[in-house]
């Protein structure tokens, strides 16, 4: 017999996505799609342009999930349903008469809500992309991670395409220049789940679906109640690099130490070289008068 807290996490395992989550991962993707410069004025000018980069938004992590794995990209496009509800969402944000729609995300209280429950659908993403690589590739946890990260913050990347085409990309807010924090989380996200489905984490998957989840949903409240845009992984960061590059940063003092010395040397014998060009060029003077 289970215990009551595997019960609770097997129901929560088996929540379903589609409206009430999929609806809000639609409404907090398409009003950051909304804020950026010039959106508005696209949607009205050429509406077919906007709805598509839209779908970008929206379907990004499929789409980038399909490319990866070598199937069709306008897969997306067979789910009607999806379609419509995205589509009937970015119509009402953009179209809606006295930007009715903007005014009541404007609380607080509502962008709380749909910001953590488009959390909860990033986890299923996620274990949603590993599982479709694992039946491409058994076991092949490299694909697996890179499908599930894809899956979970595709958006992102396949946004900086269209921003390509657009001409408005700029090489400082590439994801793969610069992750931000989405992709951080994703891809961490991604490795746990990949190593739980390949048995290496000693963990059930709605447990690690739970726990996973909570802490994604705490962490992006926090950052929106104290106004912040990332949560720092520089100490575990510097922490993995010194553990594997420590090598470098070793003997990185020693190099630059060794340039100091090498430029202090130059500096003093090239005074007495100058020097003795004075020197030389008075005395010529003095034999020529």
């Amino acid at each position: 017999m289970e215990s009551p807290w595997d019960e609770l996490t097997l129901a929560f395992s088996r929540t379903s996505m589609f409206p009430f989550f999929d609806i809000a991962h639609y409404l907090v993707s398409l009003m950051a799609m909304k804020r950026q410069p010039g959106a508005v004025t696209v949607a009205w000018k050429n509406p077919f342009s906007s709805w598509f980069t839209a779908m970008l938004h929206c379907f990004g992590g499929g789409i980038l999930s399909c490319i990866l794995l070598a199937e069709p990209p306008v897969r997306f496009l067979a789910n009607n349903t999806n379609i419509l509800l995205a589509s009937s969402i970015w119509y009402i944000i953009f179209f809606c008469p006295c930007d009715l729609v903007c005014q009541a995300y404007s609380f607080l209280p509502v962008q709380l809500l749909a910001a953590g429950m488009k959390e909860v659908t990033r986890t299923w993403k996620i274990v949603g992309g590993v599982t479709h690589a694992n039946s491409y590739y058994k076991n092949g946890w490299i694909v697996m991670i890179a499908i599930g990260w894809a899956r979970g913050a595709g958006g992102s990347i396949i946004t900086n395409f269209e921003q390509l085409i657009k001409g408005t990309w700029k090489p400082e807010a590439d994801e793969w220049l610069k992750m931000s924090y989405p992709s951080k989380v994703t891809l961490l996200g991604s490795v746990m789940f990949t190593f739980q489905h390949t048995k290496h984490l000693a963990i059930s998957k709605h447990n690690l679906m739970f726990f996973y989840t909570v802490f994604l949903v705490a962490t992006k409240i926090t950052m929106m109640l104290t106004e912040t845009s990332t949560v720092s992984f520089a100490p575990f960061e510097d922490a993995l690099g010194r553990m594997l590059f420590g090598c470098h940063q070793r003997f990185s003092p020693r190099v630059k130490k060794s340039e100091t010395k090498s430029n202090g040397t130059g500096s003093s014998t090239s005074k007495p070289t100058a020097d003795a060009s004075d020197k030389l060029k008075k005395k010529h003077s003095k034999k020529t008068e």
